[in-house]
């Protein structure tokens, strides 16, 4: 496999992931720290979007220096690409959190701490899943057509499918979970697992964290192919897909509260997925330089946000006229 990533790079970028993550982590453990506000949650989105800029600024100058401009400008645009491509599918998983913690009742003083192990989990997972899947494209190229028409398929399924009023507790899936673990009625406190009468038992809340790891994994199938699209280098579609990943947790306190108001944002993803997997199919054909879509994946999402703000406004005209 192809990289740009040195000894160096992949050591600095494991240092800062690392670093981050202890205080993350540290931050977590304080007494009092079980909830996060929103504006907390601003500031912590804010720190990982700096953050991850100011990687992607140290790597283009590494770059700069050791390869040339020509090769660093390449190079970070496509971090950046990659970076925001992730950033915007990360909301749909997002969403599906909601969804889980509201179903299962999980308090917002618990919420924190599955979305802990959640985010270290999906960081392994994900590792895994972009070493692997980068060897898979350098063995076999054709796999990058396969791809291509997933992605193409899953942006027209999101564009036309209909919210499912089942319930969770419903899915087969969680049923098949329910029935091979021995599980208590109710949550535990913060446990994962607990003892009656000698016997342990896992709680509703490891099959919480179960179904969010299941939910990453999902979406992962989604957002990975969708940076193979921007670039090959398994360096670049780590870093963009991890950095994303890692202010994950504070963009879910963030939305929180104003979930519903993103009624219009799948319509946008899918037409993000659309675009990425024609991008992907007519690569021998035609190749769209990373500036074109980057600027096409920006420009999408700013369209979506603003359609989304004047639906918001109208439906709240609506309400007041009433």
């Amino acid at each position: 496999m192809n990289s740009v990533g040195t000894p160096l790079l992949w050591g600095s970028f494991a240092v800062v992931v690392l670093i981050m993550l202890a205080i993350d982590l540290l931050l977590q453990g304080r007494k009092g720290s079980h909830t996060m506000t929103m504006k907390q949650a601003a500031a912590w989105s804010l720190v990982w979007v700096t953050l991850s800029l100011l990687f992607n600024a140290a790597f283009w100058w590494y770059l700069t220096g050791t390869s040339g401009r020509e090769v660093a400008d390449a190079q970070a645009l496509a971090f950046l690409t990659g970076y925001l491509i992730e950033k915007s599918l990360a909301v749909d998983n997002v969403f599906v959190w909601l969804m889980l913690f509201s179903y299962f009742a999980v308090p917002a003083a618990l919420q924190r701490r599955v979305l802990v192990y959640g985010v270290l989990g999906a960081i392994v997972l994900r590792t895994v899943m972009i070493f692997a899947g980068s060897w898979l494209i350098a063995q076999f190229e054709w796999l990058l057509y396969v791809f291509g028409a997933f992605l193409l398929f899953t942006g027209i399924k999101m564009a036309f499918s209909k919210e499912d009023e089942g319930g969770i507790g419903d899915k087969p899936l969680v049923r098949w979970i329910r029935g091979h673990l021995r599980m208590t009625d109710k949550i535990e406190g913060e446990k994962f697992f607990t003892r009656k009468n000698g016997v342990l038992f896992a709680t509703p809340l490891l099959l919480v964290l179960i179904l969010v790891e299941l939910s990453d994994v999902i979406f992962a199938v989604d957002s990975i192919p969708a940076i193979f699209a921007v670039t090959t280098d398994p360096f670049i579609v780590l870093t963009s897909n991890l950095f994303a990943i890692l202010g994950l947790r504070a963009m879910y306190f963030l939305l929180a509260g104003v979930a519903e108001r993103f009624t219009m944002l799948k319509y946008g993803l899918a037409i993000i997925l659309i675009f990425i997997g024609v991008k992907m199919m007519i690569v021998d054909f035609y190749h769209i330089p990373i500036a074109i879509s980057l600027g096409v994946v920006g420009g999408i999402l700013a369209l979506t946000l603003i359609i989304n703000a004047i639906v918001n406004y109208r439906n709240d005209q609506k309400k007041l006229a009433k």
